[in-house]
């Protein structure tokens, strides 16, 4: 009975008690840090990467290869020297499946143009995003074509329309450290856009 008494009383492992209650908190407070450090990391990487793929898209080959020699003169009807109309140009979505890339008339407008895709063109923009986010794959990705109001009817040197150019990324995935890795959080999707430059070429800065 006093030996009882005694175990009771005895208060030699109360800090490694105490420890191993506030040990988990601790852990869970300091990888919830992390994580949140990780994920805007993570963001702003995948923004800067967007941004890297829209400045090369705008100064290399369309990914919708026929619109860069289509004459909106000859073969649209557009008076020579003359702004492109919007109900002329409902712009232009390339996108992969992972294997192929296609290209579509947006808005469910219909075109005569734009729609034979340049798989080569639309790869070398992911690879650059790529360098920067490792994540991102063909399927991720999409870049669209828009009516700007920039350009003219009949431009021998080059395409009728300098259309905005918009890349887009989605499906890019987050994985937090205090979920153990065992689930995936999605990132938010990013764009951003720029006015096509030469439209031309394989290298760009």
């Amino acid at each position: 009975m006093i030996a009882l008494l005694r175990l009771c009383r005895n208060q030699r492992a109360s800090s490694a008690a105490e420890f191993a209650l506030v040990l988990p908190v601790f852990l869970l407070l300091l990888l919830g840090t992390i994580d949140v450090g990780r994920y805007m990391w993570n963001v702003g990487q995948l923004e800067k990467a967007t941004q890297m793929g829209t400045r090369y898209a705008v100064v290399t080959d369309m990914v919708a290869s026929d619109l860069f020699d289509y004459s909106f003169a000859t073969s649209g009807n557009i008076e020579q020297g003359t702004v492109v109309p919007q109900s002329s140009f409902p712009g232009i979505s390339c996108s992969s499946n992972g294997t192929a890339v296609s290209c579509t008339c947006l808005s469910g407008g219909t075109c005569a143009f734009g729609t034979t895709a340049d798989a080569t063109a639309f790869n070398r923009i992911v690879d650059r995003m790529a360098v920067l986010y490792r994540g991102i794959t063909p399927g991720d990705v999409t870049v669209d074509y828009t009516w700007s109001g920039l350009g003219y009817s009949g431009d021998p040197n080059g395409s009728d329309v300098d259309p905005i150019v918009t890349v887009r990324v989605s499906n890019q995935q987050f994985k937090p450290l205090t979920l153990g890795t065992l689930q995936n959080l999605g990132l938010p999707g990013t764009s951003h856009s720029l006015t096509m430059e030469d439209g031309q070429g394989s290298l760009g800065n």
